[in-house]
C-alpha cells in the first residue's frame, strides 16, 4: 500500500480507505489509487489483513465434487457470500477423503463459519460439530438441532411427483431410492406415504439405489429381467434418473412411451439428456441465500438459536413423462 500511495501521490491511509470501500475518498482521487494500484499489479495481502482485524470473514463449504446439485448451490454461494463482504474456501470430500477431513481442512484455514452441502454424519457428529463451530447445512439430518439448516419439503415434492404420474394415468410406480445418501431416506418414506395415501400402498415398490448413474442403470437391468416393466419410475435425484435413461437407451425401451421416469433435484444436467428430464425442482439459489444468511447472522449474533428453513419444492415437467402405454 506504501508503494501505491507514492504512485498515487496520496498518504498510505487514504490507499487504505480505497481499498476497503470506506468514504473519506473523492472519485478522482480513488480512481487514481486504482489505476495506480493496477499498473503496480497490487494485491491485497488477505492474511495479513486477516491478523490484524483477527477476521478471516471467510465460510467454508464442504461439497462433493460428483454431485451436480452441489455445484449449482456452490455457484449460488459465491455471489451471495460476496454480497455481504465475505470469502469462499471449499474443501471436497472423495473416497479416499471423509467429511471429517473435508471439514477440519476449513477450520484449519480459520474459516469463520461452514457451510455443508448435504452431509451424511449422524446427528450426533453434527451437533457436536455444531458447538465447536458456527454450521449451517443444507439437506442434513433433521434430527440435529446445533445447527442451522435449509432444506426441501420432501414430502411434498415426492407427493408432487406421485400425482403428476397420477394424472397421466400411472399406478405402476417404482422408486429407485438414494440408499444412505442426504435425503435419500425422507424421499423414500415420502413416496410410501404418498402411494399409501392414494390407495397405491399394495403397488409402492422400493429399489436399492444411491445417488449415481450407476445406480440408476443397475435398476434398469433388474426391472428388464422380470415379466413386465413398471409404467413409470421415481428416481431419488437427477443423476439416478439420468442412469435410468441411459440404461433404458440402450436396451432399446423407449422414454417415455414405454416407461416414464421422474428425477429430484433439477440440477443443470436434469435438461441435456437426449430426453429432458421431468423433475421435482429444489431452488438451489434460494437455498444458497438462505444457507449464506444464517451462517452470517450467527456469525453476527452467537446467541441466536440455530433455525430449520423449509422450502418448497415445485414439478418441472419436460419430456421424460407421459401417458402409460396400457
Amino acid at each position: 500500500m506504501t508503494d501505491v500511495a507514492r504512485a498515487a501521490g496520496v498518504s498510505r491511509a487514504l490507499v487504505s480507505l480505497v481499498f476497503r470501500n470506506k468514504p473519506g475518498a473523492g472519485e478522482e482521487t480513488r480512481q487514481r489509487v486504482l489505476q495506480a494500484a493496477d499498473r503496480l499489479g497490487y494485491r491485497p495481502d488477505t492474511a495479513a489483513r486477516m491478523l490484524a482485524s483477527h477476521r478471516s470473514r471467510t465460510l467454508g463449504v464442504m461439497l462433493t465434487v460428483h454431485q451436480p446439485f452441489q455445484a449449482d448451490l456452490v455457484e449460488a454461494i459465491y455471489p451471495e457470500a460476496e454480497r455481504l463482504g465475505y470469502d469462499v474456501l471449499l474443501s471436497a470430500t472423495a473416497p479416499s477423503r471423509d467429511e471429517a477431513k473435508a471439514v477440519e481442512a476449513l477450520l484449519s484455514h480459520r474459516c469463520e463459519a461452514l457451510i455443508l452441502l448435504g452431509p451424511r454424519a449422524a446427528a450426533d457428529s453434527l451437533d457436536e460439530l455444531g458447538s465447536r463451530a458456527v454450521v449451517t447445512a443444507i439437506n442434513a439430518r433433521e434430527d440435529a438441532t446445533r445447527l442451522d439448516n435449509v432444506r426441501t419439503a420432501d414430502e411434498a415434492g415426492v407427493g408432487q411427483a406421485v400425482d403428476h404420474l397420477l394424472a397421466l394415468g400411472h399406478r405402476d410406480i417404482v422408486h429407485v431410492d438414494g440408499g444412505d445418501e442426504p435425503g435419500s431416506a425422507a424421499r423414500r418414506e415420502a413416496y410410501r406415504r404418498a402411494m399409501d395415501a392414494r390407495g397405491l400402498g399394495v403397488r409402492a415398490r422400493v429399489l436399492p439405489g444411491a445417488h449415481t448413474e450407476q445406480a440408476g442403470q443397475d435398476a434398469v437391468r433388474r426391472l428388464l429381467d422380470e415379466a413386465e416393466l413398471p409404467t413409470a419410475v421415481l428416481a431419488s435425484n437427477d443423476r439416478c434418473a439420468l442412469g435410468l435413461l441411459r440404461a433404458c437407451a440402450l436396451a432399446g425401451v423407449d422414454v417415455p412411451e414405454e416407461i416414464s421416469i421422474v428425477g429430484y433435484d433439477d440440477s443443470h444436467v436434469s435438461h441435456l439428456a437426449p430426453v429432458a428430464l421431468t423433475t421435482i425442482r429444489q431452488d438451489a439459489e434460494e437455498m444458497a441465500r438462505h444457507a449464506v444468511r444464517l451462517a452470517v447472522e450467527r456469525l453476527e449474533d452467537h446467541s441466536r438459536t440455530p433455525q430449520q428453513v423449509v422450502l418448497d419444492p415445485k414439478l418441472v415437467s419436460r419430456g421424460s413423462t407421459a401417458p402409460p402405454p396400457r
